[in-house]
Protein backbone atom coordinates (compact mmCIF):
# COMPACT_ATOMS: atom_id res chain seq x y z
CA UNK A 1 0.00 0.00 0.00
CA UNK A 2 1.30 3.49 -0.79
CA UNK A 3 1.08 6.52 1.34
CA UNK A 4 -1.28 8.06 -0.58
CA UNK A 5 -3.63 4.88 -0.26
CA UNK A 6 -2.77 4.79 3.68
CA UNK A 7 -4.05 8.79 3.88
CA UNK A 8 -7.30 7.72 2.20
CA UNK A 9 -7.52 4.76 4.14
CA UNK A 10 -6.99 6.26 7.70
CA UNK A 11 -9.32 9.48 6.56
CA UNK A 12 -12.06 7.01 5.75
CA UNK A 13 -11.95 5.10 8.59
CA UNK A 14 -11.84 8.10 10.83
CA UNK A 15 -14.79 9.22 9.67
CA UNK A 16 -16.48 5.75 10.24
CA UNK A 17 -15.28 5.69 13.88
CA UNK A 18 -16.14 9.11 14.56
CA UNK A 19 -19.50 8.57 12.93
CA UNK A 20 -20.30 5.29 14.89
CA UNK A 21 -18.89 6.67 18.39
CA UNK A 22 -21.05 10.15 18.29
CA UNK A 23 -24.30 8.59 19.74
CA UNK A 24 -22.03 6.77 22.75
CA UNK A 25 -22.92 7.85 26.32
CA UNK A 26 -24.88 11.04 24.65
CA UNK A 27 -27.82 12.33 27.39
CA UNK A 28 -30.89 14.61 26.62
CA UNK A 29 -30.96 17.79 28.24
CA UNK A 30 -33.16 17.74 31.41
CA UNK A 31 -34.43 21.53 31.68
CA UNK A 32 -34.99 22.59 28.40
CA UNK A 33 -35.22 26.28 27.98
CA UNK A 34 -36.93 28.26 25.40
CA UNK A 35 -35.16 28.41 22.06
CA UNK A 36 -33.28 25.34 22.76
CA UNK A 37 -33.72 21.61 20.89
CA UNK A 38 -35.58 19.04 23.66
CA UNK A 39 -33.11 16.93 21.33
CA UNK A 40 -29.48 18.85 21.78
CA UNK A 41 -27.18 16.72 23.31
CA UNK A 42 -26.23 17.66 26.90
CA UNK A 43 -22.34 17.19 27.35
CA UNK A 44 -21.41 15.49 24.17
CA UNK A 45 -17.33 15.26 25.05
CA UNK A 46 -16.00 15.86 21.23
CA UNK A 47 -13.00 16.06 22.32
CA UNK A 48 -12.83 12.67 23.89
CA UNK A 49 -14.41 11.05 21.33
CA UNK A 50 -12.25 12.38 18.39
CA UNK A 51 -9.46 11.44 20.31
CA UNK A 52 -10.42 8.02 21.31
CA UNK A 53 -11.44 7.89 16.98
CA UNK A 54 -8.20 8.87 16.60
CA UNK A 55 -6.17 6.01 18.39
CA UNK A 56 -9.06 3.28 17.03
CA UNK A 57 -8.15 4.69 13.08
CA UNK A 58 -4.44 4.17 13.59
CA UNK A 59 -4.85 0.81 14.88
CA UNK A 60 -7.22 -0.31 12.24
CA UNK A 61 -5.13 1.36 9.58
CA UNK A 62 -2.13 -0.64 10.44
CA UNK A 63 -4.50 -4.03 10.43
CA UNK A 64 -5.48 -2.80 6.83
CA UNK A 65 -2.07 -2.43 6.32
CA UNK A 66 -0.86 -5.73 7.53
CA UNK A 67 -3.72 -7.51 5.96
CA UNK A 68 -2.86 -5.80 2.33
CA UNK A 69 1.13 -6.50 2.51
CA UNK A 70 0.90 -10.07 3.90
CA UNK A 71 0.60 -12.75 1.63
CA UNK A 72 -2.63 -14.40 3.08
CA UNK A 73 -4.76 -11.54 1.48
CA UNK A 74 -3.68 -10.36 -2.46
CA UNK A 75 -5.27 -8.63 -5.00
CA UNK A 76 -2.81 -9.80 -7.30
CA UNK A 77 -3.86 -13.39 -9.62
CA UNK A 78 -1.67 -15.93 -8.35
Amino acid sequence: MSWLSGIVVYVILWWLVFFMALPVGVRRTANVERGNDPGAPEGARLGLKAAVTTIIAAMLTLLAFLLIDSEWFTFRKP
